[in-house]
């Protein structure tokens, strides 16, 4: 398995730096670690490096090839307006939750560009896919969360095949989410959210076509 590279996506602010930096690298390292590719040592010197002049909001990319080289790129960013609903809907594409690659966040990316390309940018902002057994697991780009009025989130385990989400870890530790098996039922019975360490929590309108 050396034809992808770890990657990380990361939130930077002017008055804040790096949002949830702390995670993103523990993630990675952990990544690293688990396939077997070096240890991401200079990391944070490089994305220092790449926000050292910046004065505006920034998207900045991370990644970690097998080598153990390291490139970061940046782009401007815009922040979503906080009554922002995003229109979410079910892929036909499924996970198989066997495959020890959903659970490490890489660019081979093929089953989720998959599941996106069944929608039309218009007809949905988010496209939640859904494994072997139809339980749900995880958006293209988000962690998927539910409001079931327990007060607190419910979130999918990783077992269903899925990304460990920056912000889901910054949920579950922080006790305002919880781990729990969701099937597409469920998430009518409830407040459906999507998320992810740049954009944050978003609102989610589920649409069934």
């Amino acid at each position: 398995m050396t034809d992808f590279s770890l990657i990380e996506t990361l939130r930077w602010q002017p008055d804040e730096g790096f949002i949830r930096l702390r995670l993103h690298l523990a993630r990675l390292s952990r990544s690293a670690r688990r396939l077997g590719f070096p240890q991401p040592i200079d990391a944070t010197t490089k994305l220092d490096e790449t926000v050292a002049e910046a004065t505006a909001p920034l998207r900045v990319r991370l990644t970690l090839d097998p080598q153990g080289r390291i490139a970061v790129t940046s782009a401007s960013f815009v922040p979503l307006a906080p009554e922002t609903v995003w229109a979410v809907r079910i892929a036909r594409t499924r996970l198989d939750s066997s495959d020890p690659l959903l659970r490490v966040k890489t660019t081979r990316r093929a089953v989720y560009e998959s599941a996106r390309a069944e929608y039309a940018q218009a007809e949905a902002d988010e496209v939640i896919l859904l494994n072997e057994r139809g339980e749900v697991c995880e958006g293209t780009i988000t962690s998927i969360f539910l409001d079931d009025g327990s007060g607190i989130l419910r979130t999918p385990p990783i077992s269903c095949g899925l990304l460990a989400g920056v912000l889901r870890t910054e949920l579950i530790c922080g006790r305002k989410a919880r781990v729990g098996r969701l099937t597409p039922a469920d998430l009518d019975a409830g407040r459906l959210y999507v998320g992810n360490s740049l954009r944050g929590l978003i609102r989610a309108n589920l649409i069934r076509s």
